[in-house]
């Protein structure tokens, strides 16, 4: 059994929606990755998904985009993505690990390449929000091939049709975009997100994660009414941001984790 299903099915089988952090790679520093993944893992984070940074980030907000441009700034690279799941891997953490980035950087890596990297450093699953349905195949079938998830991202303005061809190839679960916009903190989650939610899950069995907005205990649990897991993005990059001090910023964090996971006491 894969880290993503036996999650997800511990997931259902405690009835509390699951965590899934989202971090830039190399924002602050690779350091910093590494620690604060440990971090995640120790509060109950039940997926981490870990960004690629890009120079184009379409979908991201801008608190994603800076510590996307903040990264690349420093040099980070696809292959230091795969070096920081691999490191993450050698240090014992069985969190599930998500890759999130666009095409071109894995395209330009070499989709055979990446697959096999990918795998071969503890990756479970990769999201690519530019990729069109249409025009994965090729990804998916390298993935599939190494035994990692290619999962799809839906939203709202999703057809019914394109959503049941998404569900077809999906594996892993399936990552539900709660608004037309782009990332960030809202203080709201939007309206609309049960009836996506609802679309999607007469196409598929797979589990659902949403994203987009959520930054507190009340979203994560709103999100539990109709989906497994609820993607905190832009909300962690602020923490990261607002305290410059490790030891101030480790503490944060996990303070952060363990209200989303309704774990505080």
């Amino acid at each position: 059994m894969g880290r993503l299903k036996e999650t997800f099915d511990n997931i259902s089988e405690a009835g509390n929606p699951g965590v899934i952090p989202f971090l830039t790679v190399g924002f602050p520093s690779i350091e910093d990755t590494i620690s604060i993944v440990r971090i995640l893992e120790e509060s109950g984070a039940s997926v981490v998904e870990l960004g690629v940074p890009f120079s184009d980030p379409l979908a991201d907000g801008p608190t994603i985009q800076r510590s996307s441009f903040y990264a690349l700034e420093k040099g980070i690279t696809v292959a230091n993505c795969l070096e920081v799941c691999k490191e993450l891997r050698k240090e014992g953490v069985k969190v599930p690990l998500v890759l999130m980035g666009y095409y071109n950087p894995f395209l330009s890596y070499g989709i055979e390449n990446f697959a096999h990297d990918a795998k071969d450093s503890g990756v479970d699953g990769v999201i690519v929000p530019d990729l069109p349905h249409e025009e994965s195949h090729k990804l998916a079938k390298a993935l599939r091939n190494n035994q990692l998830d290619l999962i799809p991202l839906l939203a709202p303005t999703s057809t019914d049709n394109r959503i049941a061809k998404s569900c077809e190839s999906a594996s892993g679960f399936i990552y539900c975009v709660s608004l037309n916009g782009v990332t960030g903190v809202r203080e709201q989650m939007p309206e609309g997100v049960l009836d996506i939610t609802k679309r999607i899950r007469q196409q598929t069995t797979l589990p659902i994660a949403v994203g987009f907005g959520i930054s507190k205990r009340q979203h994560v649990k709103s999100v539990g009414a109709s989906a497994q897991a609820a993607v905190v993005g832009s909300a962690l990059i602020q923490i990261i941001e607002n305290n410059p001090d490790k030891q101030d910023r480790e503490q944060a964090i996990r303070k952060f984790v363990l209200e989303l996971t309704g774990n505080l006491h």
